[in-house]
């Protein structure tokens, strides 16, 4: 029974989690939206889609959480193995899944204690310059950027030729007072 319901679980949890399924459930909602004139927006009309979709929330509930709870526990298993393989990890750690709340917020806290502790100052320098360089590299480019914008933006003027109109229309003179 145990590995039947698996299996199915399986499928169903996968198939209902591609874009197929939701195309399908979408066309279904918008069908019976359709027919909604059709029915004259009974009651009746009403109670199908929230029947349909209250007994497949309904049964959904069960099986994502089946898959969850296998997908869990197999994800601690890997997790327990990789610890048991690495020789500087505690062991304790394995279990970790069934210690109470308050434990593992006092393993929390240890672990930021050793984050503070092992912060590398020579890696935060090493960061900050990396920063430094990229935002000086993007204050160059936007430079750059404004000096080809005002040089493409500047009227050209050829000697003896007509003089340029501005976006306005009206002759650009200059004032020679």
């Amino acid at each position: 029974m145990k590995d039947a319901f698996r299996k199915i679980s399986n499928k169903i949890s996968y198939a209902t989690g591609t874009a197929m399924a939701f195309v399908i459930a979408l066309s279904v909602i918008i069908v019976w939206g359709v027919t909604g004139p059709m029915f004259g927006f009974s009651d009746t009309w009403q109670l199908v889609i929230n029947t349909g979709t209250t007994i497949v929330t309904f049964l959904m509930v069960f099986l994502i959480q089946n898959t969850q709870n296998r997908d869990g526990k197999a994800l601690q298993l890997k997790l327990d193995e990789l610890i048991r393989s690495t020789k500087s990890a505690r062991n304790s750690f394995m279990d970790l899944e069934n210690l109470s709340d308050d434990d593992l917020a006092a393993l929390d806290r240890e672990f930021r204690e050793l984050h503070e502790k092992h912060v590398s100052s020579e890696a935060l320098h090493k960061l900050h310059t990396r920063i430094s360089a990229e935002k000086e590299r993007r204050h160059t480019i936007k430079s750059a950027g404004h000096a080809i914008t005002s040089f493409l933006n500047k009227p050209v003027s050829v000697p003896g030729s007509l003089p340029s109109l501005s976006s306005n229309g009206k002759d650009k003179k200059k004032n020679s007072r």
